[in-house]
């Protein structure tokens, strides 16, 4: 493990596991109880808060169906970011400037993060997802795997997302897995729930405990179980006249 005293502009509280290869920039701040494994890359200027995990190799059940994958490459955070208090980093994971990483939060393997934006409190961004920049996804919310969300995407909390209409049989269904996709601008009210492979044209809307079946056109507001055309969107709230 790395020697505090090798890394004079690193702040540490008790505890800290830096394991070999670990690079920082300047001016970073880690909590205490914090493991950061081999490889990751830190940014300058970045907040790791206590009991935080960067880096961590994805492991899998044993009676998973999943096939073995390769090791992932180290995580990268970005300058300027925070990693709240026990929120878990995955390898493979790069998070660009300015990301505010919430408690509780986890990223898998294989996601980006887009500058300046926020991961609420307990929020999930699973596997195989691109996530831009500026983008809100609010507390408790679950991004599911192979999803796309643009830039200045808004998702409430306590959103569900899914991947898998055979609902976990039958291996037909690894050829047919897809995330939610998200285009600049839309958005996802409280306790919503998207359907596999679900799009979501720029500024769509989906109005909060609605139960999405099937796309959402630009600018266009939907609401219900299922959800269903209700208006346009005022152009008060479009991305454009921000």
């Amino acid at each position: 493990m790395l020697n505090v005293n090798e890394q004079p502009s690193v702040e540490m509280g008790n505890n800290v596991q830096i394991r070999d290869g670990v690079v920082f920039g300047e001016q970073v701040w880690i909590g205490s109880n914090v493991i950061i494994y081999e490889g990751t890359i830190i940014g300058s200027r970045v907040v790791i808060q206590d009991n935080a995990v960067i880096g961590k190799q994805p492991a899998r059940a044993k009676n998973s169906v999943m096939l073995d994958r390769p090791k992932q490459p180290p995580a990268e955070i970005g300058n300027g970011s925070t990693v709240g208090t026990s929120a878990i980093i995955y390898a493979g994971a790069k998070l660009g400037e300015d990301v505010f990483v919430a408690d509780l939060a986890t990223i898998r393997e294989r996601v980006t993060v887009g500058d300046k934006t926020i991961v609420g409190r307990g929020a999930s961004i699973e596997n195989d997802c691109t996530v831009g920049s500026k983008c809100k996804l609010e507390t408790n919310c679950y991004i599911t795997a192979y999803s796309s969300l643009g830039n200045d995407v808004f998702v409430a909390p306590g959103v569900v997302t899914s991947n898998d209409n055979y609902m976990g049989r039958t291996r037909e269904r690894f050829a047919n897995m897809k995330g939610i996709t998200m285009k600049d601008g839309a958005r996802i009210g409280a306790n919503a729930t998207t359907l596999p492979g679900i799009t979501i044209e720029v500024d769509g809307a989906v109005a909060a405990g609605s139960v999405v079946t099937k796309d959402v056109a630009s600018e266009e507001l939907v609401v219900g179980v299922p959800a269903k055309f209700l208006r346009k969107v005022p152009k008060s709230q479009l991305l454009k006249y921000q």
